[in-house]
C-alpha cells in the first residue's frame, strides 16, 4: 500500500466505490476531523450517500465502523511513514528523518493531531483496542531500527523517541508544527547521540 498525505486526512466518498467503501471514506474523514462521539451515524449516511439499510448491512453498529476505520487510519499511517522514510537504508538515518517526517505531517492541510490519541482521550477507559496498538506497533518498528543502528538498550531509546514524538504530536495539534519540532528534532540528537551505535 502507498499513502500520501492527502490520503491520512481522507478525501471522503467517491461516486464509483461501492457502499461499504463510501460510508467507511466518510466515517474516516468525519471522525478525525469532527471526533468519534461528535460524528453521528445520521450524518455519516447521508454523506456517504447509501440507504441506512445499507449501512447497517455492512456496519451493524457505530463502534464496528470506528474500529473498521482506525484499523483503516493505521494501515494508512504506517504506509505513509514507511513511504516517506523508504528511501533511507541505513537504519540511523531512518531514525534521524523522523522528525522531519513528522514536521511534513505536522504541516500538511487538515492536520489535527493524532486520532488514535484523540480516540482515546475521548472513549478512555472503553478506547478501542486500536488506540493503543497502533503505539506499540510504532514503538516496535521505531525499537526495531534502533537495534539495527547498534544502539545501547534499543527498547529504552524506542520509548523515549515515541515519548518525545507523542509530546511532539500534542504540541503541533495545539500551537502548530512550529512550536513542536525544533524541540523534536533536539531530543532526537541528544537520544540518539547519547545512544552510540553505528554512524
Amino acid at each position: 500500500m502507498t499513502c500520501t498525505l492527502d490520503d491520512l486526512a481522507g478525501s471522503g466518498p467517491q461516486p464509483d466505490q461501492d457502499a461499504r467503501t463510501r460510508v467507511l471514506e466518510t466515517a474516516y474523514r468525519l471522525f478525525y476531523r469532527q471526533g468519534l462521539r461528535a460524528t453521528g451515524i445520521d450524518r455519516i449516511i447521508a454523506e456517504s450517500g447509501v440507504a441506512k439499510m445499507s449501512f447497517y448491512r455492512h456496519f451493524p453498529s457505530k463502534q464496528a465502523l470506528i474500529d473498521a476505520c482506525l484499523d483503516l487510519r493505521h494501515a494508512r499511517w504506517m504506509a505513509w511513514l514507511e513511504g516517506r522514510l523508504g528511501g533511507l537504508s541505513a537504519p540511523r538515518d531512518w531514525l534521524a528523518a523522523l522528525p522531519d517526517a513528522l514536521d511534513d505531517w505536522f504541516r500538511s492541510p487538515g492536520f489535527r493531531g493524532c486520532a488514535f490519541i484523540n480516540g482515546h482521550a475521548e472513549a478512555g477507559p472503553d478506547a478501542p483496542a486500536m488506540t493503543v496498538t497502533h503505539k506499540r506497533e510504532l514503538a516496535a518498528r521505531i525499537e526495531q531500527q534502533c537495534a539495527e543502528a547498534g544502539l545501547a538498550r534499543p527498547g529504552d531509546v524506542a520509548a523515549d523517541l515515541l515519548l518525545a514524538i507523542e509530546g511532539a504530536i500534542v504540541r503541533a495539534q495545539m500551537e502548530g508544527a512550529d512550536a513542536a519540532c525544533g524541540a523534536l528534532h533536539r531530543v532526537f540528537a541528544r537520544t540518539l547521540s547519547d545512544a552510540g551505535g553505528k554512524q
